[in-house]
């Protein structure tokens, strides 16, 4: 679904680059909230020194995303969960002053994201059910952008492959 996309912005002129997460070296966020603690608009820096902040400077540059993850029992994929436990970079708490936390970009939205996720239930059901879309969002949310658009696919483990793509770029069309 992500590739089908990808071409329906690169066909309209624009430039998309596909980051697989099982590519990237992205550690284990430590929970020490160091980052949380660098105050400013710009991402905190994480103690980790791993392929996460090249990704976060990937974020930074681009004018849009695309989040996708497959549903998981009823959540989004593990690589995908450890990524966003490492986007704390956007959240800024200085707990000594037990001040709530808050996202360093929120109620600045400037780009826009498509969310796709699917899973194994039928379509509302799984939609309804599981966390996937809500952590989509809040992964969204949590770099400062907002949704322009969610597609779901829900039955895949029943439908052929082909028919995916076909009622995919069904909804594309709608959305163009």
């Amino acid at each position: 679904m992500v590739n089908v996309l990808a071409q329906t912005i690169e066909t309209a002129g624009g430039e998309v680059e596909i980051i697989r997460l099982r590519d990237c070296p992205i550690a284990f966020c430590l929970n020490c909230w160091t980052c949380t603690q660098q105050p400013g608009k710009l991402p905190g820096k994480c103690v980790q020194k791993d392929g996460m902040q090249a990704l976060i400077d990937k974020i930074e540059q681009a004018n849009g995303y695309i989040f996708a993850s497959p549903t998981n029992l009823g959540s989004v994929a593990a690589l995908f969960k450890r990524c966003m436990e490492r986007l704390m970079v956007y959240a800024y708490w200085l707990m000594r002053y037990r001040d709530a936390l808050r996202f360093r970009k929120a109620n600045t939205p400037t780009e826009k994201a498509v969310i796709i996720f699917s899973n194994a239930a039928p379509g509302t059901i799984g939609r309804l059910l599981f966390g996937t879309h809500k952590q989509l969002k809040l992964t969204v949310q949590t770099i400062g952008a907002e949704i322009a658009g969610t597609v779901f696919t829900g039955l895949t483990s029943k439908t052929p492959h082909s028919e995916l793509l076909k009622n995919l770029q069904k909804k594309l069309k709608l959305w163009l």
